[in-house]
């Protein structure tokens, strides 16, 4: 199972910044350019539950290549988080749902670098996010 391009980009250009200060501004700068949510995504369905901040993320599936291919829109409302749902959107969006079910972003995010700094509160918050994408992914599998 390859990355898809998005976050091999992204986790070359990680590789490139030694700071943990660098790297935090990076995925910041990620989730700044995630397109806005519309107000009428934000909803109860949507929002992902165990995170601290408010987290919404929308999957939508096209079959029409013959197998269940998913993509991920998401958005917080907390800045380092939005950029957690952007790196996630890069690892998981225009993948077969079995693969998604599969891939445990955990373990890329400690190839990467991105999760020994995290807090308590932000690594449980991604491991929440990772969950319920993983769990949408087997259910279309």
């Amino acid at each position: 199972m390859s990355e898809p391009q998005a976050f091999q980009d992204i986790a070359e250009n990680l590789s490139f910044l030694d700071d943990w200060e660098d790297r935090l501004n990076y995925v910041i700068e990620l989730g700044q350019a995630l397109p806005d949510m519309p107000e009428t995504d934000k909803t109860a369905e949507n929002k992902v539950k165990g995170c601290v901040s408010n987290v919404w993320l929308v999957s939508s599936v096209d079959r029409s290549g013959g197998s269940a291919i998913m993509t991920f829109r998401g958005q917080s409302d907390a800045i380092i988080t939005k950029g957690l749902v952007a790196v996630l959107i890069a690892l998981y969006s225009g993948r077969p749902a079995a693969e998604i079910a599969e891939t445990d972003a955990i373990d890329w995010f400690r190839k990467v670098g991105l999760s020994e700094h995290l807090g308590m509160q932000r690594s449980n918050g991604l491991v929440a996010m990772v969950n319920r994408i993983r769990a949408e992914g087997k259910a279309l599998s």
